[in-house]
């Protein structure tokens, strides 16, 4: 039964944090291992909001108070130092925000509302309180996959604190296929895995694998190695990863909330898109080599007839664009910033 469900699941966050090898220090370290290389000054510190909740935030200030500030949010399981490669590009005539959402990385892990609604609301208040104790009016808004969502949820909320809304690779637009023709067939151990797993959030297994959890990383996305290869030749990006994503579980269960089998979103965003502000532009970034659906830009366009919606293709990028391919989209952001101001 669920409230049986409830308490296994109580029991067993109890106690993995000691089966897990892992601490808020240990993240720390991590962070500061993916860091290391970012020649760029920066400033780091915890923004306090309400409900004695903290967000982790990184500062790459140029001083230069005129030009629209450029906030990064992260994606599902990610965290500041994911954007390692692109902070030094960024950053060169603008300030650079980035920050962990709440929920996730360094920042506090409170328990949300079980409503998507109402969790997706949470999100999108702490990302306002951040944005009031820092202390400017308007920003370019840059999210990927779960920060575009909750980008463009921002957006619709808070119009006006928004100069141009950038989805890279954002999560949770489309509706779930409700024909058997358009949804791809899914295998039925795979329907039969989900339905064992459903009381249990998105990353449980990684928390349950404990101290082979970071070979687990390893092993199932060695491309994450790949990706910054520049930067490190050992286990850095895998080691931030896995700390990342067994500390307590909080933001994780708000997401798991917020979606239906298999993945998708239970709100939509292309069901409210058209009624954001129409003054606001909107960028769509893809990676050419991406299993995301590309249509989305599309879609919005056609929902926002009278407004900016551009989509830019990257070659040669998949899902994690800014990480594939840092170049070409740290040139393609500095673009879309500099037609800003």
């Amino acid at each position: 039964s669920a409230p049986n469900v409830e308490h296994e699941c109580r029991w067993l966050s109890g106690w993995l944090p000691a089966w897990c090898p892992t601490s808020a220090v240990q993240l720390k370290e991590a962070e500061e291992k993916m860091l290391k290389c970012v020649r760029s000054p920066y400033h780091k510190q915890y923004v306090f909001i309400s409900n004695g909740n903290k967000i982790w935030t990184l500062t790459f200030s140029q001083n230069l108070s005129q030009k629209t500030p450029l906030v990064l949010l992260h994606g599902f399981g990610g965290g500041v130092g994911l954007w390692a490669l692109n902070y030094e590009d960024l950053c060169e005539n603008r300030t650079v925000y980035a920050f962990d959402f709440l929920g996730f990385g360094r920042s506090s892990r409170p328990q949300f509302e079980t409503d998507a609604e109402l969790a997706e609301n949470q999100f999108v208040e702490s990302i306002e309180e951040w944005r009031q104790k820092i202390g400017f009016d308007r920003m370019i808004l840059l999210g990927h996959n779960l920060g575009g969502f909750l980008a463009a949820a921002y957006s619709l909320k808070y119009p006006s604190r928004v100069k141009h809304l950038i989805l890279v690779e954002p999560w949770g637009f489309p509706e779930r296929p409700s024909s058997a023709e358009q949804e791809r067939p899914i295998p039925v151990w795979i329907k039969a895995l989900g339905a064992v797993l459903s009381p249990f959030n998105p990353l449980a297994g990684l928390r349950i694998a404990g101290p082979f959890g970071l070979s687990l990383v390893q092993r199932i996305r060695p491309d994450f190695k790949r990706k910054y290869s520049s930067m490190f030749e050992d286990d850095t990006v895998t080691e931030y990863i896995y700390h990342c994503n067994v500390q307590s579980p909080s933001g994780e269960t708000a997401f798991k909330n917020m979606t239906v089998p298999y993945g998708w979103a239970k709100r939509p965003m292309l069901q409210r898109i058209a009624y954001m502000h129409q003054d606001i532009p909107i960028t769509v970034i893809y990676g050419a080599r991406s299993c995301i659906d590309g249509n989305s830009g599309t879609t919005i366009q056609s929902l926002r007839p009278n407004s900016y919606v551009k989509t830019v293709v990257i070659l040669g990028a998949g899902h994690y664009v800014y990480a594939d391919q840092p170049e070409d989209f740290n040139q393609k952001i500095k673009e879309i910033c500099n037609s800003v101001d």
